[in-house]
Formats: structure tokens, sequence, C-alpha cells
């Protein structure tokens, strides 16, 4: 996601006014463009700390059995799944500003909007955003705000005690 993208927005809405006349006070900035992109965003930044984490945990075990896989998953914005063992987390935008958490062996139900709607994860965690002053997205969790690299520290170690053989 580009820095700026907000920025050449406002330039291309400015100039359809001064070409058209018209003058449209909401050209430039969509709330619901911008927290698709801020849970999307997310998404990307959370998988990439698992990138980091995962790899480190990878070339520090000794034998390579156990060892984790990151998956994207196709046909979404950024989801991903963690796989060891037969054991999977999955991280998936439900809805912008909404995140899942789902945790399942392989072969059991787990929630894939669209696909298996009569199916539902055993526990679900919910990340949600919060629009603060002037638009500023944060990221809770319970009401309580984020930190991306405590939240991976629990998840991974969550999913690495549950994934033992």
């Amino acid at each position: 996601m580009d820095k700026l993208s907000w920025l050449k927005d406002l330039i291309r809405a400015d100039q359809e006014m001064e070409d058209s006349g018209v003058v449209d006070p909401q050209a430039g900035y969509n709330p619901e463009v911008e927290i698709l992109e801020e849970t999307t965003h997310f998404l990307i930044d959370l998988k990439d700390c698992f990138v980091e984490m995962v790899s480190a945990f990878n070339q520090m075990k000794a034998n390579p059995q156990g060892r984790i896989k990151i998956y994207s998953i196709s046909k979404t914005h950024a989801d991903f799944m963690l796989f060891r063992n037969g054991y999977k987390a999955i991280f998936t935008m439900k809805e912008p500003g909404r995140i899942g958490v789902s945790f399942s062996h392989v072969g059991s139900s787990y929630f894939i909007p669209g696909k298996n709607q009569e199916a539902t994860p055993a526990q679900e965690d919910f990340l949600e955003s919060q629009t603060g002053a002037f638009g500023k997205i944060t990221w809770n969790f319970q009401g309580y705000p984020i930190n991306i690299e405590h939240m991976v520290k629990y998840y991974l170690t969550r999913f690495i005690r549950e994934s033992v053989k």
C-alpha cells in the first residue's frame, strides 16, 4: 500500500472537479475503501511478522520434521495459514475491519466465507479495527489495542504447543 495513495486520489478528484465544474465534498476520501486497504495492510504486516518468526523457528529447529509452513490463501486479499503436523491456524479477513483467527486439525471443519456456511470453528478470535480521530485506524482484540509483535508471539506459541504430534 502506497503511503501517498490518498494524496494521488485527492489530486485525481481535484482535477475531475476542475474539469467538470462540479464540487464533490466527499471526493478523495472514501472510508469504505480506506478500511479495506487498512485491513489488507494489517494482514500483510501480520504475515510478514509471522514469516520472520517462523523462519527463525525453522532454522533453529534441529529436526526438519515439525517445521512450520506458511501458505497464502488463494482468491483472498491477504489471508494466510500456518500449517504443521496436520494442524492449521488461519488468519482471514471476515469483512473490512474484522479479521478472524481460527485453529483446527486437517479434516475438521472451519468457516470459509462463501464455501461452507454451516461449518464453524471450535474457537475463533476476532481482531477488529476502530476508527479514531482524523480517520486513524487502530486494531483491537476484545477492546484492547494490539501490538503485532506481542500478538505474533502469543499466536505462534499457542500454535506450536497445540500442533505437537
